[in-house]
């Protein structure tokens, strides 16, 4: 069981740091390295790249806060409206970052008349890397505890052992990190739907792990006949990834699996 220690923030000199926040920031530039490589690999625009990648990074700061209030606190929100933009107050939706982050990279490409899904496509191959060290951010301040249990990876919370989902996300970001970089080599920098790839993989996995999120404890999340907002969520980014997916595989010389059947019996 991996022991539980509570630290939000700490000094340096004068400055107090905030743990989740300086992980997120390291999230980010992680992100903004990687696809500043893979721009060149894939022979796309740095600069562009990065652009957009900034462009991208502000509209998912704004989608994830205002579907955070609008999923969770509405009444405080049209109240008092400004706080969509105080971000640093804490309270962002992962989904409402992926579409406010679409949006605005949709935008920023037709503005400049540059086909938008490479470009994604880039992008989201350096999401889940970003996520994974974000999410470390969120264990370590044990913002999203679990279920109780005894496994291996619970931590051992005050009263007892729990999972804890921040823990479960960043795994979860890492294995589709090492699954791209392991496709990536195979198919040797052949273009691929890492968008899709990401949609079909994380909305998946995300619908199963909000299960084992808490269900007695103040930081619970409001469920809506049984299921959390981020599960209806999930299984639509997984419905729309494997449509997607099933459209572009073959035009990249990946049979589907039916078809592959049907050739090795002819």
């Amino acid at each position: 069981m991996i022991p539980y220690f509570d630290r939000t923030n700490f000094a340096v000199g004068p400055l107090t740091i905030q743990v989740w926040g300086l992980f997120v920031a390291a999230g980010i530039a992680a992100a903004l390295a990687l696809i500043y490589r893979l721009a060149g690999r894939y022979k796309l625009d740095r600069g562009f790249a990065l652009d957009l990648a900034a462009w991208m990074l502000l509209g998912g700061l704004l989608g994830g806060r205002l579907l955070y209030l609008l999923a969770y606190d509405p009444l405080a929100w049209f109240a008092d409206p400004l706080l969509a933009v105080r971000v640093w107050q804490g309270g962002m939706s992962i989904y409402g970052g992926f579409l406010g982050g679409a949006l605005a990279g949709w935008w920023y490409c037709r503005r400049h008349r540059v086909a938008f899904l490479p470009y994604a496509h880039l992008i989201a191959f350096a999401l889940p890397l970003g996520c994974a060290i974000g999410r470390i951010g969120c264990f370590l301040i044990h913002d999203h505890p679990g279920i109780r249990s005894a496994s291996f990876l619970a931590v051992a919370y005050p009263g007892g052992g729990r999972l804890d989902h921040g823990l479960l996300l960043a795994l979860l970001n890492l294995g589709i990190f090492l699954f791209f970089l392991a496709r990536s080599r195979s198919r040797s920098g052949s273009a691929e739907p890492w968008l899709f790839w990401y949609l079909a993989i994380y909305g998946a996995t995300r619908f199963g792990l909000d299960f084992l999120r808490v269900w007695d404890l103040p930081q619970s999340d409001a469920r809506l006949w049984f299921l959390t907002p981020a599960q209806y969520l999930s299984l639509a980014a997984c419905v729309s990834g494997v449509i997607a997916l099933r459209r572009v595989l073959p035009r990249i010389g990946i049979a589907a699996p039916e078809a592959a059947a049907a050739s090795s019996r002819t």
